[in-house]
Order: C-alpha cells, then sequence, then structure tokens
C-alpha cells in the first residue's frame, strides 16, 4: 500500500469537501433529476405505456418539455445544502480515519478506511435528508403538472406547516441505510485506487489529474452499487402522500416487489452510473485541488 499522506487534517477535509461537493452537484445534477423521475413514475394503467420507457427517453422528454432549466429543477437544494453536507461528510471521513490511528504516522488498513466512510455517512443523513426531500418533490413536481412549491424554500415552509420537523427530515431511515454503507464503499475504494495507480516509491498526493479523475469516477460507481436499491425506497417514500406507508421502508419494499419485481430495486440504474463517475471524478478533483491549496496557504490548519 503506498503511504498515505500525513498528518490527516479532518478541518482541511471539511473546506475541501465543501468544495468538491459543489463540482459534484454541477456535473451530475441533471442525470439526478432523471433518475429520481424514472423512480418515482407512476404505474402505467393497463394497456398504457409508461409515462418514460427509459433514460434517454426521460432525458428527451425533460428538454423538450421544459429545456435545460428542466434538467436542473431542484438543483438549489442540493447547492445550498452540498457544501456544508460533503465538508461535513469529508469532515467525518478524516475524524474517522484519526480516530483509528494509534500514531500520526499510522497508515490504516481498507477495513478501518471502510468504517471511516461509514461514520462519514452518519455525519451528513442531518442536512442530506431534508435536502434529498426537497429535491425529489420539485423533480418530479414539473413531470406531475402542478405547482404546488415555487422553489426550495417554498418547499421546506410547506413541509414544516403541514408535519413539522417531522415532514421535512422524512425519509431519515432510508437516507442512513443508503448513505452508511455507501459512504464506506465509496471512500475505500477510492483510497484503494489512490495506492493502486500510485507509482512504487511516489506519494498519493503527487497522482496525475487523469488518474484522480479514473479513481474518483469508480468510487462513485462503487458507491452506487451499493446505494441504488435503498435511494429507490427513499425516494418512493420521500415523494409519497402523508399516510401511505404507516409502516415506513417496510411497506414500500413490500409495494415494490409486490407490484413492479425485485427489478423495481434498481430502478434509474443507468442514469445514475451514467453519472456516477463524472460527478465523482468532478467531487474529488475538486477536493484534492482544494487540499492542495490548503496545504500550500495554511500548512498549520
Amino acid at each position: 500500500m503506498a503511504k498515505q499522506p500525513q498528518p490527516i487534517s479532518p478541518l482541511k477535509n471539511f473546506f475541501a469537501g465543501g468544495f468538491g461537493g459543489v463540482c459534484l452537484v454541477f456535473v451530475g445534477h441533471p442525470l439526478d433529476t432523471i433518475k429520481v423521475r424514472l423512480q418515482t413514475q407512476p404505474k402505467p394503467q393497463p394497456g398504457q405505456p409508461p409515462l418514460y420507457s427509459g433514460t434517454f427517453d426521460c432525458f428527451r422528454k425533460t428538454l423538450v418539455g421544459e429545456g435545460v432549466r428542466g434538467l436542473y429543477r431542484g438543483m438549489a437544494a442540493p447547492i445550498i445544502g452540498v457544501t456544508p453536507m460533503f465538508a461535513v461528510c469529508f469532515f467525518g471521513f478524516g475524524l474517522g480515519k484519526r480516530l483509528q490511528q494509534r500514531k500520526p504516522d499510522d497508515i490504516l488498513t481498507y477495513p478501518q478506511l471502510f468504517a471511516a466512510g461509514m461514520l462519514s455517512g452518519v455525519f451528513t443523513t442531518v442536512i442530506m435528508a431534508p435536502g434529498e426531500r426537497i429535491k425529489c418533490l420539485l423533480q418530479i413536481q414539473a413531470a406531475t403538472g402542478e405547482t404546488k412549491y415555487s422553489g426550495s424554500l417554498d418547499c421546506a415552509k410547506q413541509l414544516y406547516r403541514e408535519a413539522g420537523i417531522r415532514g421535512v427530515y422524512k425519509g431519515t431511515v432510508l437516507t442512513l441505510m443508503r448513505d452508511v454503507p455507501a459512504s464506506g464503499m465509496y471512500f475505500m475504494t477510492y483510497e484503494w485506487l489512490k495506492n493502486t495507480l500510485t507509482p512504487e516509491g511516489k506519494s498519493v498526493s503527487d497522482l496525475s489529474v487523469p488518474r484522480i479523475l479514473f479513481a474518483g469516477g469508480l468510487a462513485g460507481i462503487f458507491n452506487w452499487a451499493v446505494a441504488i436499491p435503498p435511494d429507490v425506497l427513499k425516494s418512493r417514500f420521500q415523494t409519497a402522500p402523508a399516510g401511505k406507508y404507516p409502516n415506513g421502508f417496510r411497506d414500500v419494499l413490500r409495494e415494490l416487489i409486490r407490484e413492479e419485481g425485485v427489478a423495481s430495486l434498481y430502478k434509474g440504474f443507468t442514469a445514475v452510473m451514467i453519472r456516477a463517475f463524472p460527478a465523482n471524478a468532478a467531487c474529488f478533483l475538486g477536493f484534492e485541488v482544494a487540499m492542495k491549496f490548503l496545504n500550500w496557504a495554511a500548512p498549520s490548519l
């Protein structure tokens, strides 16, 4: 294993992670919109075709019907939330690594990196759950032809007025079920690929841009390979009318399996995987660039 950069600075991870998250949203949001619309489209009536036949059909209909702005529908919520969310995510990962070190120069094993990644998933849920709830509602709103919410802030206000803080945080357990194992896979894969791609005798901090992009992109694919089933359940649950699923995700799971089969847990798979590589490549490149700047500008931070 190539030597990991030392010492670990959770604070630098915080700032660099925020910048990386902004890069991810700008690159990946259009396909995230497609993913959510595919995951939440209603079951067609007998003899009727589905609203969207697949990823490219959904992309075409969104572009034709709403223009480029339609692909960026609901982006305000993740943009507002993504900087602190990814900042906290990378901070949690840095903290998780540091907590497992007995000495500052200890090199962590891959199971330890996975555990540190899982901690980051716990940290981000506080921000991620309401952001995802608002984003999903805004993304499907345009497809249904209704205009219940005028924007992210209006959506948050209405949710709070209707059901209090529980309404805003609906889907928190499913967000945890998605992000804790997926984040562990995400960071462990990235660190493993960085070490694998680092030439003998070199430091991982000297990796070229193409290698960082490759490692970050593949980490995103591994992340979503774990996250898609709970993400489908989360999207359905968070956009369902109040009271539809009284037993939470168990009711959503039973309904999906009964009506659409096990394959329904992988709805949006194509859109997710097309998005995962470039979005996460951009995220980790942004993180590494910001980290190098911080190491230069504030070495003692």
